[in-house]
């Protein structure tokens, strides 16, 4: 089985522990430049390619600079996320604002900022002119329905509350040309955590062929395709990376065959991947507090679901390092599990685990999207710090751990004393 490494020794983990107490994410900055760097320059083919960062999947502003530094934009789906790629530097048309059931604050703010706005429903043409004034440049989100598989994380499309329909799109845009808007883009997301690159080239081409048909019947010009994000990582140590060269390969020839033949090249391409771009390089530090032996054996950790939710809420699994002792067999059965009063709160069931002890450093790998961000406070948990692993070996906090005193921040306990029952 092929090793899942980290970038870290023994020694230096100790080190960071020391300064910064389990639990903790810390990312990779080195491994998330280099991987930015490839994804990028695997679709060099494409004049104007731009990856506007899933902001949802890692929503800290050092890891968006990094990444903003690397030419990727922002993908904010929420207010918070239009402020903080503000506060990080991205603006304008680097920020594609993709939200769904969008208040009026949303559309505002995207609109100051200059966002690309990605509409997610024809009514919201109406709604957006109404709460903040259509912009010069529009885009719509295409839910392909039966025509295309979704998976587990996603759901079929069909199901799915995102997105217009065919006819939908073909009213949506002939209403915002009929308002003298010049400038279109299109965008679609069907899938989560896929590792088939062919499914990437065959949602390709269906926005291609969607392409030549609005085109002509409504004469517009689009300016780029958004093929959304979805690519997934391979969790587990026996899968393999998906195949980007080949995914381009096949969009390429779809986009040559499709779009340039028929007269309406160039059109940039996007996409808005997040797991891809720092899952893989993000990892949820921990320590084993207790060894329980009932009718299995249990491993708690000091970390919880409140960290990780993904095995949880997915059945997902994450691969786990016990530090120290990688090259010991894995010969002990463990469920590992955190301490929420809630039984579904387990990283692992029956995980093979070199033995455990209490004070053992456990490290969760591929913790760097969907990790911290899914993060909640239930039973009072309170969120961990996120660190930074520099290029040069030093550690910055990016993020602080939470407090008591933040999570009460929000109650009124003045009013307590008077309160009457």
């Amino acid at each position: 089985m092929p090793e899942k490494l980290l970038p870290f020794t023994k020694e230096q983990i100790e080190k960071i522990i020391k300064k910064y107490p389990t639990p903790f994410h810390i990312y990779d900055e080195k491994a998330i430049r280099e991987n930015a760097r490839a994804f990028k320059k695997s679709f060099t083919w494409n004049n104007g390619f731009k990856e506007f960062f899933a902001v949802k999947a890692a929503p800290n502003p050092y890891l968006m600079k990094i990444l903003h530094t690397e030419g990727f934009g922002a993908d904010c789906s929420s207010l918070a996320e239009l402020l903080m790629a503000e506060k990080t530097g991205i603006t304008g048309e680097e920020i594609m604002f993709s939200s769904n059931d969008t208040p009026a604050e949303d559309f505002l703010l995207a609109k100051r900022l200059q966002a690309i706005i990605n509409l997610d429903d024809i009514s919201h043409i109406d709604y957006l002119e109404k709460s903040a004034g259509l912009p010069s440049l529009i885009c719509f989100r295409y839910n392909p329905g039966p025509l295309k598989k979704g998976n587990v994380i996603i759901g079929h499309p069909e199901e799915a509350k995102y997105g217009f329909t065919r006819e939908q799109l073909f009213e949506g845009y002939r209403i915002c040309r009929d308002k003298d808007i010049k400038r279109f883009g299109i965008h679609t997301m069907v899938a989560s955590n896929e590792l088939d690159a062919q499914y990437f080239v065959e949602t390709a081409e269906i926005l291609f062929e969607l392409i030549v048909q609005i085109s002509h019947a409504l004469n517009i010009r689009f300016e780029f395709i958004n093929i959304g994000g979805g690519i997934g990582i391979p969790y587990r140590p026996e899968q393999a990376r998906i195949d980007l060269t080949a995914m381009n390969r096949g969009i390429k020839e779809k986009y040559e065959k499709i779009i340039a033949a028929n007269g309406l090249a160039p059109i940039k391409l996007f996409t808005e991947c997040g797991r891809y771009i720092t899952g893989p390089y993000g990892y949820l530090v921990s320590r084993v507090l207790h060894i329980k032996d009932t009718y299995k054996q249990f491993a708690g950790l000091d970390a919880c679901m409140a960290n990780l939710m993904r095995p949880a809420l997915y059945g997902a699994y994450h691969h786990i390092t016990v530090v120290g002792k990688e090259k010991q067999s894995h010969d002990f059965m463990y469920d590992v599990t955190g301490s929420l009063c809630e039984n579904n709160d387990k990283f692992a069931i029956d995980r093979m685990l070199p033995k455990l002890e209490p004070g053992n450093i456990v490290v969760i790998h591929d913790a760097g999207a969907h990790g911290y961000a899914m993060g909640f406070n239930y039973n009072g948990k309170l969120r961990s710090a996120e660190l930074l692993l520099r290029e040069d070996g030093s550690v910055t906090l990016i993020r602080r751990a939470e407090t008591v005193e933040d999570y009460f921040a929000t109650l009124n306990f003045q009013g307590l004393s008077t309160f009457k029952v």
